[in-house]
């Protein structure tokens, strides 16, 4: 057991070593490598001399490294490496039919080399270079015509993808960015709002201490009458400060789905929103349907996977009963025991409701014996 731990423990280590600790492509660029093995597989056929395979194994320690190091680098450094293994690639290919393997390689990181243009103008030199080499040195199809294909393929994909991670990567600094300045806006806000509560009243009460204090000799009664005003004081200060921390704590039904719209969006998650324009709701009905539709959007952006959502919230007739519709088209089965879940059905059914579960057709449906507010 302990041999077993020590050995897995070296093989991270020299994982770690080779590969990146960032990177996200975790062990398949060994997986990646099999393809190389197409450079030895015309010395399966026609045995190598003693030089020859002297040379090869030495071409074969210089792309390990190359293909090693290529995942750490960028712009003009991960030029050197394309640059190398289609040098490879041009040294070996009067000789060797695989050679075109180097190219494919070469292609997989030209990704690294800068942005896309940059990028698509290096694939398309080395597919140029793979056409002369096929014209003047290496005319077998063998070699030409899946060096073109798999080195096109391969390097294409890599430079789409790359940019869509780069897009990712700045579409979420951007989220961050906007999320500490609302951060930072709500600070303000409530620092403004509390000073606004608590400020003229804290230094009423300041005053009418310091008056109490120099009357309590000399007046009694009128000092425990100032005491008592600062208590009052201290009492509708606390009552607004609890007021003012629960309308913190609630949000508006329309806000709520402002943000359910733009964190489904986010998600790449086009949302079908129905809601009656004449609804109107009391509060504490208002406040129950905001945090069913928050969970509940919260549940599909973390775990559904789904390309689509909906939020229907109607009524058949003025005064009739009110429905609730949430669902998505994601993979999988919602839960029903979850505790998200149970919670939804909770809030739902203190207000005298239904709260009714589809799991398979991933689908809620809360009915509501609601009257309109008047």
């Amino acid at each position: 057991m302990k041999r077993s731990r020590k050995a897995i423990a070296h093989i991270r280590t020299l994982h770690h070593w080779l590969l990146p600790p960032e990177t996200e492509v975790g062990w398949t660029p060994y997986l990646w490598l099999i393809y190389f093995g197409f450079f030895w597989l015309q010395y399966a056929f026609q045995p190598p001399g003693n030089q020859e395979l002297a040379l090869a194994l030495l071409s074969s320690a210089l792309f390990l490294a190359l293909f090693f190091s290529g995942f750490r680098r960028s712009g003009r450094a991960a030029l050197v490496h394309v640059l190398a293994l289609a040098a490879l690639g041009v040294a070996w290919a009067p000789f060797n039919v695989g050679a075109s393997t180097f190219f494919v390689y070469a292609g997989a990181f030209a990704m690294l080399v800068g942005p896309p243009r940059q990028a698509w103008a290096v694939l398309i030199g080395l597919m140029v270079v793979i056409g002369l080499l096929a014209l003047l040195v290496q005319p077998m199809p063998v070699f030409w015509l899946p060096g073109l294909l798999a080195t096109f393929i391969v390097g294409a994909a890599n430079i789409y993808f790359a940019e869509r991670e780069r897009q990712n990567a700045a579409l979420r600094l951007s989220q961050s960015e906007v999320q500490q300045l609302a951060r930072v806006a709500e600070r303000e806000r409530i620092a403004h709002d509390l000073h606004d509560v608590l400020g003229h009243r804290l230094s009423v009460m300041v005053l009418k201490s310091e008056l109490a204090g120099k009357l309590f000799e000399r007046d009694p009664q009128r000092a425990r009458a100032e005491i008592a005003d600062v208590e009052r004081s201290a009492r509708e200060a606390l009552s607004e400060v609890r007021e003012a921390i629960a309308g913190y704590r609630e949000r508006s039904l329309s806000a709520e789905l402002e943000q359910a719209r733009l964190a489904l969006t986010s998600a790449d998650v086009a949302l079908d929103l129905r809601l009656d324009e004449a609804l109107s709701l009391d509060a504490h009905t208002e406040a129950v349907l905001t945090l069913v539709i928050r969970e509940a959007v919260t549940n599909i952006v973390r775990h559904a996977r789904a390309r689509r959502c909906w939020i229907h919230l109607t009524r058949a007739a003025p005064g009739a009963e009110l429905t609730l519709e949430i669902g998505d088209d994601g993979g999988g089965r919602i839960r029903p025991e979850g505790g998200g879940v149970d919670g939804m059905r909770a809030r739902i059914e203190a207000l005298g409701g239904l709260f009714r579960l589809d799991p398979d057709r991933r689908l809620i449906r809360a009915h509501l014996p609601v009257a309109s507010e008047p």
